[in-house]
C-alpha cells in the first residue's frame, strides 16, 4: 500500500463537474494498493495516517496530529501510484491491485479511517475520472508505504 499524503488548508474532489468531496483544513490522501495488501496493511497505514503528527504547534513545529486540530480526510484512490517507469515510455501497472481486489480494500481502509479519525473522512469515487483541487499547506508532501 503506498500513499502521498499531503496536509491541505482544503481540497475537493469532483466527477464530472460535481463535488464529490471536499474538506477544510486537514490531509488529502491518495491511495494506491497492491495484491498483497491485507488487513494489518490496512489496520498499520489507517493508525500512522491518524497518528501522524505534521499539523504545527504555537512553536511553529510539526508536532500535532489530525485529533489535534481537528482536521479532515479526503481519501482518494490512486493505482497510478504503482506505476512503473523504469522500461520504455509507457508506465506499466501490474504491481497495482486490480479493481476486484483493490475495492474492497479502498472501502475497508476509508471504514477504518472514519472509525479513528476524529473529523469529517470525505472520498472521491474508485475508478472514476475525477479532478482534485487541493492547497497545500506547507508544503508538506510525504510518502507512505508498507
Amino acid at each position: 500500500m503506498r500513499i502521498v499524503l499531503q496536509r491541505v488548508a482544503r481540497a475537493a474532489v469532483s466527477v464530472d463537474g460535481r463535488s464529490v468531496g471536499e474538506i477544510g483544513p486537514g490531509l488529502l490522501l491518495l491511495v494506491g494498493f497492491t495484491e498483497t495488501d491485507d488487513e494489518s496493511t490496512l489496520l498499520w497505514m489507517a493508525d500512522k495516517v491518524v497518528g501522524l503528527r505534521v499539523f504545527t504547534d504555537d512553536e511553529g513545529r510539526m508536532n500535532r496530529d489530525l485529533g489535534e486540530v481537528q482536521g479532515g480526510l479526503l481519501v482518494v484512490s490512486q493505482f497510478t501510484l504503482y506505476g512503473d517507469t523504469r522500461k520504455g515510455r509507457r508506465p506499466s501497472f501490474v504491481k497495482a491491485a486490480h479493481p476486484d481486489r483493490a475495492i474492497p480494500l479502498y472501502e475497508r481502509f476509508v471504514q477504518l479511517l472514519r472509525e479513528r479519525a476524529p473529523g469529517e473522512v470525505a472520498t472521491g469515487i474508485f475508478g472514476a475520472m475525477m479532478s482534485v483541487e487541493l492547497t497545500n499547506d506547507g508544503p508538506v508532501t510525504l510518502v507512505l508505504e508498507r
